[in-house]
């Protein structure tokens, strides 16, 4: 999902978990003999768990929550949602998890990840009768609460038909509950007939699950990267565009791939903190 990038700054390095060497680097110690000792942020207290899903025709549902160290309390959380192909465990696998531990450790206050195995139906419901966007706010919100997490609000953070996914669902719970949606190369459209196969079930679904105009939107604070390169950069830019107030983040080098998403997670995470937990 989120590939480590080969030019990073060191904060992203150490931010992201990505590499053994650059960690023990950046965060040695010196002993009293003057010799370096390597020192690790400490690992996330992490559970994860399924349940069969209604919503979802039956499917059984992996779920994750990644918790910062020593965080046991009632964590309002990151629902962190997939690209198209991905599930739960790679999201976590691919630098969140990490991203994490190391926010919290810069001094962000303390919140939980959670991710979960949306599958490839965008996040609402199809035709088939699959609707992964109800298993997130029907299903997923409520087995959270029993977990000890506070879901009286939550941030939604997304890459491409997760980032589409992030605006929809974060619209649909509206601004009495999202704190702030994150939406990182939305996998967005002009027109039915532009958008990717499957993703819509035809004119009439993708009218009914536009992001764009969407009235649930309105007073969440909304965070958008995307690169230059992406091929959804033109779609997205007409979104912003139509926003009442411009979104946080924006535009800079990069294409629709890992490198360009683990640069920007450091600053996204930045961002979600504060909103998430005033």
């Amino acid at each position: 999902m989120i590939a480590a990038m080969p030019d990073i700054s060191r904060r992203t390095a150490l931010r992201l978990g990505f590499g053994a060497a650059a960690g023990l680097a950046g965060a040695a110690v010196v002993s009293s003999l003057g010799a370096p000792v390597p020192f690790a942020a400490p690992a996330p207290t992490m559970s994860t768990g399924s349940f069969i899903s209604t919503a979802r025709r039956g499917t059984k549902v992996n779920w994750a929550i990644a918790r910062p160290p020593g965080q046991g309390g009632p964590l309002r959380p990151v629902i962190a949602l997939h690209g198209k192909d991905g599930n739960a465990a790679s999201v976590m696998a691919g630098g969140v998890e990490n991203g994490l531990a190391q926010a919290v450790a810069a001094g962000l206050p303390p919140f939980a990840v959670v991710s979960v195995d949306g599958g490839n139906g965008y996040f609402h419901q199809r035709a088939s009768g699959d609707d992964s966007g109800a298993m997130v706010l029907d299903e997923l919100l409520p087995l959270l609460a029993e977990q000890g997490l506070d879901t009286s609000r939550v941030a939604f953070l997304g890459w491409s038909m997760g980032g589409y996914g992030a605006l929809l669902l974060g619209g649909r719970l509206g601004a009495g509950r999202t704190a702030a949606i994150t939406a990182v190369s939305p996998a967005l459209w002009l027109s039915s007939g532009a958008s990717a196969p499957g993703a819509f079930d035809g004119p009439e679904d993708f009218a009914a699950n536009n992001v764009f105009g969407m009235p649930g939107l309105a007073g969440i604070p909304i965070r958008i990267d995307i690169g230059y390169d992406d091929p959804f950069y033109d779609a997205t830019q007409d979104f912003i565009a139509q926003l009442p107030s411009p979104p946080a983040g924006g535009a800079s080098p990069g294409g629709h791939d890992g490198a360009f998403w683990s640069s920007q997670l450091s600053a996204e995470l930045d961002w979600m903190a504060p909103l998430l937990t005033a």
